[in-house]
């Protein structure tokens, strides 16, 4: 594990930040200056007509991603249908829209920061590197990827706006950084009270929290941006944006950084719908702790590249052995939640399993959670257990279709 560090700081040397945000000068922290702070736009793989349905069932045209901002779209007269999705995530955030055409569009930024000493040698690397900083309280803060590579490089752990699924109440910084964030990948509305879905998790079982904070902050930060908040459990959204085919029947699985998200839906109706604060963010704490490295480092390990069905070295033995557990953990709360439901509608024909989010984009992640699948006596016939077709996007193009639904 100790030349992690070593390749990361090559890598941000050699290529420079995942995002090259702007103008090479320091700026004030405030929400106009955050247009500096320029998202990733990350595109999704191409896609098909038959797929685009899927993922938008309620738009006539279909929806592959592209790269074009929203502002391009509309000086080239494409437009941009009314509507907005948002993943409100602990690792990342996303955003989408469609444009006249019928693509969507995807902005992805990392939600994280973190802060470093404001010197005049640091201010220079930054400079040099094309890192985008803003200063707070005489403190440089680096958001987004950037502060992600730089955590690695310094062995610390970034700082987070969210924990397990929701508003940190140990950041004070949470709230200015995460409104900053949302103005740079939303924008402003095309017209007042545009909709946007936002999604939230779902009462988790295995904590004393409820997201009724959490939800009202984030419809308080949209509304302040001018737009009309709507917000959509993370599992539903899975179903929204993959189980089309299946008439919006099967299982949605959100497998965040901060919860795993579970939706059993009915014909797009939620018949059961919890959370679990175990995400990747609890595999991340875990591997760290054993091997004795930071968080940061045991994530960036992690997304690097590892395979779970024929890990390497005691590293990925570790990340292996705790992501078995949390699919292990996750299932098991599935079929005690079903069996003690009194409300379970009857499902006529087998159902799908679809698993999304960024933690279930390691490789080997199904065929371990069909293995873990078939140590239980499940309480529903299921048919296949796949990944959603874009992981990371799924959750946003989910609000997506329901904001669409809406401002048709």
């Amino acid at each position: 594990m100790g030349d992690y560090e070593d390749y990361a700081r090559k890598n941000f040397e050699d290529n420079g930040p995942k995002v090259n945000a702007g103008k090479k000068k320091e700026v004030a922290f405030g929400l106009e200056e955050a247009e500096a702070l320029n998202a990733v736009n990350y595109p999704a793989k191409d896609t098909t007509t038959e797929a685009a349905s899927k993922a938008a069932p309620v738009a006539a045209a279909p929806a592959a991603a592209t790269t074009e901002s929203v502002s391009t779209l509309a000086a080239a007269g494409a437009g941009v249908a009314l509507g907005r999705g948002l993943d409100v995530g602990t690792a990342n955030l996303v955003s989408s829209c469609q444009d006249g055409t019928g693509n969507v569009n995807l902005k992805i930024q990392r939600n994280a920061f973190i802060d470093i000493d404001c010197d005049d040698y640091t201010r220079n690397m930054l400079t040099r590197l094309g890192v985008q900083y803003v200063v707070v309280n005489n403190r440089m803060v680096v958001v987004g990827d950037p502060a992600f590579e730089l955590a690695n490089i310094f062995n610390r752990n970034t700082r987070r706006p969210m924990k397990d699924g929701m508003i940190s109440p140990d950041e004070s910084d949470a709230l200015p950084i995460e409104k900053m964030l949302l103005e740079t990948l939303l924008g402003q509305p095309q017209q007042q009270g545009e909709v946007c879905y936002y999604s939230v998790p779902a009462e988790p079982i295995d904590a004393d929290l409820n997201v009724v904070y959490h939800q009202g902050v984030f419809g308080g930060l949209l509304k302040g941006l001018g737009y009309e908040p709507k917000p959509l459990i993370e599992g539903h959204a899975v179903v929204f944006s993959e189980l089309a085919d299946d008439d919006f029947t099967g299982i949605g699985i959100s497998c965040g950084g901060g919860m795993f998200n579970v939706c059993v839906a009915y014909k797009s109706i939620p018949a059961l719908s919890f959370s679990t604060t175990r995400g990747g963010d609890w595999i991340d704490r875990n591997v760290a702790s054993v091997l004795g490295i930071s968080s940061s480092r045991a994530c960036g390990m992690k997304e690097k590249g590892v395979d779970l069905t024929n890990p390497q070295g005691r590293e990925e033995e570790a990340v292996e052995i705790y992501y078995r557990n949390l699919i292990s953990y996750t299932l098991k709360n599935i079929k005690e939640r079903f069996e003690s439901s009194s409300t379970m509608p009857k499902f006529p024909d087998p159902v799908s399993i679809v698993c999304a989010g960024g933690t279930s984009m390691v490789g080997g992640f199904v065929q371990v959670f069909q293995e873990e699948f078939e140590k239980i006596q499940f309480p529903l016939e299921v048919k296949e257990i796949r990944l959603a077709e874009d992981p990371l996007y799924s959750v946003s193009k989910g609000c997506l279709v329901a904001s669409l639904s809406e401002s048709a």
